[in-house]
């Protein structure tokens, strides 16, 4: 299985450069929708509901303080398997040309991460974990 930098190394293989914040959201999706298509997830790190969105921790210490990623050196796009790569290809086409406020506000609309935000004001730090069973309940419900 390949890891949360793994995804990144290869969502930036595809689309750079790109704002942090973008990648943060197509990397939720990827996790989502692999959830839905492969019911498996993509990568073991948990995923935040943060103010801003859905947040994997272990790659905002990486990017922290960068507006746009170039590349991501801390993963290797071979690590995925062909069809890791076909799912997150998927998410690409249908998200990519998003803008990252677009994404964010999308993931905001959403279940998974209104259901981690309960009861946390709308700017309100918080790091609850949302979790693959709400991202695959929600999304395989999607049209």
């Amino acid at each position: 299985m390949a890891n949360v930098h793994d995804i990144a190394a290869y969502i930036l293989g595809k689309r750079s450069p790109i704002t942090a914040m973008k990648l943060q959201k197509l990397v939720y999706y990827s996790q989502a929708w692999s959830l839905v298509w492969d019911e498996a997830p993509l990568f073991e790190e948990p995923i935040e509901a943060w103010a801003n969105g859905p947040v994997v921790r272990d790659l905002y210490e990486i990017h922290r303080g960068v507006f746009k990623v170039h590349q991501w050196p801390a993963g290797n796009a071979n690590n995925l398997t062909q069809s890791e790569k076909d799912t997150v290809d998927q998410v690409l086409n249908y998200y990519g040309n998003m803008s990252s406020q677009d994404l964010s506000n999308r993931t905001h609309q959403e279940d998974p991460w209104r259901e981690a935000r309960k009861g946390l004001q709308p700017d309100q730090r918080g790091d609850r974990v949302i979790s693959l069973a709400s991202m695959a309940e929600y999304y395989s419900s999607l049209p």
